[in-house]
């Protein structure tokens, strides 16, 4: 070989956009500063190192013998000493095009299986020896897997001599000769957070490739929703026609993706009359700085392979989430961190930051903020279990708080004059003692002592400021002991989570975040501390005067 070798962690190859996430070492790597039984875990879980999103290998059963030849006479070699049931259960990977067609013809005669380029974790796991020539990273990948390895020629993991003891202090040694960058601000990172910089780049990259089509997705936020569904191993089609990508995705044999207010029920019905795979995607809940309704593309979305969160009648992959995961300190630990910076920083789903100050509350009385919402919106009718006047959980709240101080909020969206749920001032005074518009949702959060909604993710954001929240309908968040619920709980949920439990599900592993900066995929903490920091930027900042001021005209010719 020459020249630099390629580091075995390495990012996949995002387009237009600088994401190494290693420099090589200009002098020999220090000693590692975990032991290779603890760093091979570590990737043995995450399953990144290689080319990890290349396409699936999609074996019917393990192979028993992995086999990566680079000529003619290894094909025949290595037949050689197999015996009649290890050819029928080798796997031959092709090293390229020439060596493809190759082993293309052997196959047909040997009865055999070969794939050409895959990821080498799909097609290692389960096999029992891999022969390989010394420079090639699968070598890495399967002594990680604790695969044995028959070397064929010398390189930087392992000599034809070489033990298995031998070889694995070689790929810990290539693991480390490297300085590790942290992508979004080019600082010096860790192995171990690359590590789960890439497992994260590997789940978002595993769903993604299903996807076939995509239709429902408004023009001004299509850029965004091309980096959050990106894979390299195909080209992304969005259509403006559900019929053409309906098709499409049956033709491929993939899941159609859609943003659901934004297709009808027929397409739904017929996407499961033809068995067609629906990923529905949606706002995420730390979104962006500014509304949606003015156009402001989001920075997060969830992707949801099986429901949505946002309708408790049928299960999401939120709610298996929630109902199934196992959450480790360490996740725990970096929930309770982000939703520490979160609060301090005044965010909020659309908004970071203060705002014009929060009246005085009165001395003595319990003080209730009623959000409102869309009425219209999918989430409300969804969940709100028949309910969707503002006015009516405004009075309910009133019944269950008779004595405390209600200020009302209006939803921004309404109040823009862009959606449905407008209710009069008048009326809502004779219910309420205060109507609240300005002061930021965060701001309002720090100063009341509960919160009653329909749905709303207001409801959530309370409770990571320690708020008492009543749900008059059944969000996501209702159901697993933190909430006062009036709405109908579907037997799925039950179990108690802590707040940490349900803030890691929430905003951890289930939604997808870009980076403003960057436009990289990446943690929810790069999002939250680019909203802290005011470096998160419209990118169609031209356009919100103006849907403002359609807004206005809306809501003055009503």
């Amino acid at each position: 070989m020459t020249g630099t070798p390629v580091a075995l962690l390495r990012a996949p190859p995002f387009p237009s956009v600088d994401a190494r996430v290693s420099v090589p070492l200009d002098t020999p790597p220090e000693p590692q500063p975990m032991a290779p039984a603890d760093l091979f875990a570590l990737l043995r879980e995450a399953r990144v190192g290689g080319r990890f999103w290349a396409d699936h290998a999609k074996l019917a059963t393990p192979a028993g013998i992995v086999v990566k030849p680079r000529g003619d006479g290894e094909i025949a070699s290595e037949l050689a000493g197999m015996t009649p049931q290890q050819r029928q259960s080798a796997l031959w990977i092709a090293s390229d095009r020439r060596m493809a067609r190759k082993l293309a013809q052997f196959v047909r005669a040997e009865n055999g299986a070969w794939r050409g380029d895959v990821d080498p974790w799909s097609a290692l796991e389960g096999a029992q020896i891999l022969v390989a020539h010394g420079d090639d990273e699968w070598v890495a990948i399967a002594r990680i897997l604790g695969i044995e390895v028959r070397v064929l020629s010398p390189g930087r993991f392992g000599t034809p001599d070489s033990d298995a003891a031998e070889l694995d202090r070689r790929v810990a040694a290539a693991l480390m000769a490297a300085h590790w960058r942290d992508p979004f601000t080019g600082a010096p990172s860790s192995i171990e957070a690359t590590i789960e910089l890439l497992a994260m780049w590997r789940t978002m990259l595993d769903a993604n490739r299903a996807i076939a089509a995509v239709c429902g997705m408004a023009w001004w936020k299509r850029a965004e929703i091309r980096r959050f569904l990106w894979h390299p191993q195909r080209r992304l089609r969005l259509f403006r026609s559900a019929g053409r990508a309906l098709a499409t995705a049956d033709r491929r044999h993939g899941a159609l993706a859609i943003w659901p207010s934004r297709v009808s029920g027929a397409l739904i019905a017929q996407s499961r009359d033809k068995r067609v795979p629906l990923m529905r995607v949606e706002d995420g809940f730390v979104r962006s700085v500014g509304l949606g309704v003015h156009l402001v593309p989001p920075s997060s979305v969830v992707v949801d392979a099986a429901g949505i969160h946002f309708d408790p009648r049928s299960p999401s992959d939120c709610e298996q989430i929630l109902a199934t995961t196992q959450f480790s300190h360490r996740l725990l630990e970096r929930a309770r961190a982000l939703r520490e910076t979160i609060v301090t920083a005044g965010i909020s789903k659309y908004a970071a930051g203060a705002t014009e100050p929060v009246p005085q509350r009165q001395p003595g009385r319990r003080l209730v903020l009623v959000a409102a919402q869309v009425e219209d919106d999918m989430s409300v009718l969804a969940g709100g279990g028949g309910l969707t006047s503002n006015l009516e959980v405004l009075r309910r709240a009133r019944a269950l708080e008779p004595n405390a101080e209600i200020w009302f909020r209006p939803h921004p969206d309404v109040d823009a004059g862009h959606r449905k749920g407008s209710v009069p001032d008048a009326e809502v005074l004779t219910l309420a003692d205060r109507i609240v518009r300005g002061p930021s949702m965060a701001a309002l959060l720090e100063a009341v002592d509960a919160v009653h909604v329909l749905t709303s993710l207001t409801g959530f954001e309370a409770l990571l400021r320690g708020c008492a929240v009543t749900c008059h309908g059944t969000p996501f968040y209702a159901g697993w002991g933190l909430t006062r619920d009036l709405g109908q709980i579907p037997d799925r949920r039950g179990r108690a989570l802590s707040l940490d439990a349900l803030v890691a599900g929430v905003l951890i592993l289930y939604p997808r975040y870009l980076d403003p900066v960057t436009t990289l995929p990446c943690p929810p903490e790069v999002l939250v501390a680019r909203m802290a920091t005011a470096q998160a930027p419209n990118r169609l900042g031209w356009i919100e005067p103006l849907r403002r001021w359609q807004g206005r005209l809306t809501a003055a010719l009503r």
